[in-house]
């Protein structure tokens, strides 16, 4: 069992990580956004995949959701902490703040949300779509390291790559949403059907476009709050590595998701499908 990271390329140098490995992973959903970079952290497992891949080349409406969460299951993660950066949608979210989510609302269009489809239909709930237990321990990490950490918020994932209008800011605002972005959907829900311990940590950037007093986001100015968040985040990656972030049986019930989820009657269930679910690079197998 290991530790599953998705982020940034800036996370990958933590000092301590050894018998580090890029390993390439195929999944029965295509190629993940890049090759899987194995190490221990004091001799926990960890497993990192760059979102966007080595040098940020895939933008956010095109990476490849399912193969990104199956090839970090396929390689032994059984919790995954998404790192995120997010414009805030609330005055006291300030830039450089970090914010544990706890909701999501998904305003993504074009991208396919599930393993299922017609042959095999599941129903999971995402009532509560990240993991309780992984975002007390990523909130419990990030207070002893000293940042300045928010536990619970509701994260609007928008389709991008462009930002924001003003008019959608003040919109996404009026829901109650505290932070926008454009990658954590349908990745917290791939690895709610994957059976999955997920939590994200949104790091703060900007103040997307709403707010009288700052300018319209650029890509510099996240940029250059990223560059001075990745200390935290490396030492936060760290610390959750250490911390008994991997567990064998979530008290949350992520590992257990698929328990009634499952609706299609088995002799009416489509073989392809549930070979590609529940074979072994399947994400189902359990179950199926």
């Amino acid at each position: 069992m290991a530790l599953g990271i998705i982020g940034g390329s800036g996370i990958y140098e933590i000092d301590g990580l050894r018998n580090r490995s890029w390993r390439s992973v195929e999944t029965p959903w295509g190629s993940p956004s890049d090759e899987l970079l194995h190490g221990e952290l004091d001799g926990s497992p960890v497993i990192f995949l760059p979102r966007h891949g080595r040098g940020h080349r895939i933008p956010p409406n095109e990476l490849n959701f399912r193969a990104n969460i199956a090839a970090l299951k396929l390689a032994g993660a059984t919790s995954i902490l998404s790192l995120s950066a997010v414009g805030s949608l609330r005055d006291e979210l300030h830039p450089g703040d970090l914010v544990v989510v706890d909701q999501f609302i998904d305003r993504t269009r074009q991208r396919v949300g599930t393993y299922f489809g017609t042959g095999c239909v599941a129903h999971v709930s995402m009532a509560e779509p990240v993991c309780r237990r992984l975002g007390d321990l990523a909130h419990q990490c990030l207070g002893e390291l000293g940042a300045r950490v928010h536990r619970g918020g509701t994260y609007v994932v928008m389709e991008g790559p462009q930002f924001s209008t003003r008019a959608e800011s003040h919109w996404y605002r009026s829901m109650g949403a505290s932070v926008i972005g454009m990658t954590n959907q349908p990745e917290a829900k791939l690895a709610r059907e994957a059976e999955l311990c997920y939590a994200t940590v949104a790091m703060v950037t900007d103040y997307d476009c709403w707010h009288a007093d700052h300018d319209a986001v650029t890509v510099e100015q996240v940029v250059a709050v990223l560059q001075r968040n990745a200390e935290t985040a490396k030492a936060f990656v760290a610390a959750a590595a250490r911390s008994g972030a991997v567990v064998e049986s979530c008290p949350a019930g992520c590992t257990n998701a698929l328990d009634h989820a499952v609706m299609t009657a088995p002799d009416a269930r489509d073989p392809e499908l549930v070979q590609r679910l529940s074979g072994p690079r399947g994400v189902a197998g359990r179950v199926l």
